[in-house]
């Protein structure tokens, strides 16, 4: 370890507060599909910031559309009009299902998470809300009250009140939740930090048709499975369901922060001015870098790249399932949003550090999931290289 990074891990650990348990590498460099740390060491990156960068680390589009932005102007309120963020507003309008009309720009997906409770309290004029075990929306206390896992909420509770947790994939368990309180049910269509767990054929048309039925506003969290990751524009528009609000976040920018929250028109218009703000929601900044990661997303094919590119890797993983049936026991995801389930935590854990060993680097999530979720513009070279990297993890296991 250089002298350098020994000074940025002791900073750290001196002066940051501790909340993260980090590996000790210090990346410096990105570049499409791989990273660097401060000792000069490459790795293929399966991880991209956790479906944060797309398009790539630094892609050229995005890099330019920041630097000419910020020669400009950074920053503006939203006290006037900024051109950046109407032109945004308007794509974004364009590629989401044509009844979502308005969107709402915030600065990360906790914050979309927190519009759109906030809508769907004034929208439906009632508190309650139906929410996902196994759930993740993000730790401010209104996206934590409607995250389903327990190890998230315990230490901050009591939380906010009206949140009723249900099984995910379970209709039945749904419909016995539902009082005369409940105004909206809110879900992830696949998902991420519980496990890249998918839901049963059918089930969100059936939510859909639940909440038509009895009158409920009907909340996507597409932040993780959004912008291209599962091979459509959202996950939902390749199952072919439309909710009420979506909220969305990670990948939109490139890299550079932004957060959205999207709706119905009839449904945001029950918002009045003054209802809710950010600071710096739409920023100039921000918006030129949607903007350009939007544009390579369609330029580069990325959002079919990744349909064909996940197609092959589960095709991949099946067979690694197969190979090794008493530690993988189960394979999921859509599009390049991908989750090997492995029979223990210590099996995850020694599939990770080989991984890590040969600087493929992959998350571990909910204890037993190896999770990739690579920039959409991996190829299926790069794809190999890791899942033989997971396989020799796996034999060498004993």
């Amino acid at each position: 370890m250089t002298p350098e990074t020994e000074r940025t891990l002791e900073l750290d650990s001196k002066y940051h507060a501790p909340l993260y348990r980090r590996l000790k590498i210090c990346l410096v460099k990105g570049s499409g599909t791989r990273v660097w740390d401060s000792e000069g060491r490459e790795y293929l990156d399966c991880v991209a910031g956790i479906a944060v960068n797309n398009v790539g680390h630094c892609h050229p589009k995005v890099v330019e559309a920041i630097r000419r932005q910020a020669g400009e102007f950074i920053h503006c309120s939203n006290l006037y009009y900024i051109e950046p963020q109407a032109r945004l507003a308007q794509k974004l309008v364009e590629m989401l299902p044509r009844e979502i009309e308005k969107v709402f720009f915030c600065n990360s997906g906790t914050e979309a998470v927190e519009a759109a409770l906030k809508l769907a309290r004034k929208a439906s004029g009632k508190p309650g809300i139906i929410a996902m075990e196994g759930s993740f929306h993000g730790r401010t206390f209104g996206s934590l009250s409607v995250t389903g896992q327990e190890k998230y909420r315990l230490s901050f509770e009591p939380l906010v009140p009206g949140v009723k947790f249900v099984k995910f994939g379970d209709l039945q368990s749904l419909a016995n939740a539902l009082d005369d309180t409940i105004g909206a049910v809110i879900l992830e269509p696949i998902q991420g930090e519980g496990g890249i767990v998918v839901p049963p054929q059918g089930y969100l048309q059936s939510v859909r048709e639940f909440c038509d039925e009895n009158g409920l506003l009907l909340i996507f969290d597409e932040i993780q499975t959004g912008m291209g990751r599962t091979g459509a524009f959202l996950a939902s528009q390749r199952i072919g369901v439309v909710p009420d609000i979506v909220c969305m976040a990670k990948g939109l920018g490139g890299g550079f922060p932004i957060g959205v929250m999207a709706a119905r028109g009839e449904v945001m218009d029950s918002f009045q001015p003054g209802d809710h703000a950010s600071t710096f929601g739409g920023n100039p900044l921000a918006c030129a870098a949607a903007l350009a990661a939007l544009e390579v997303l369609e330029e580069e094919k990325l959002v079919e790249k990744a349909r064909e590119t996940g197609r092959w890797a589960m095709q991949k993983m099946e067979k690694i399932k197969l190979t090794h049936p008493s530690q993988v026991t189960d394979v999921r995801g859509l599009g390049l949003m991908l989750g090997l389930q492995m029979a223990s935590e210590r099996i995850a854990q020694e599939v990770f550090d080989q991984c890590l060993k040969e600087r493929i680097l992959v998350n571990r999530t909910a204890g037993t999931v190896i999770r990739l979720v690579p920039p959409l513009s991996i190829s299926r070279d790069e794809l190999s290289r890791a899942f033989s990297c997971i396989e020799q993890g796996l034999s060498s296991i004993r």
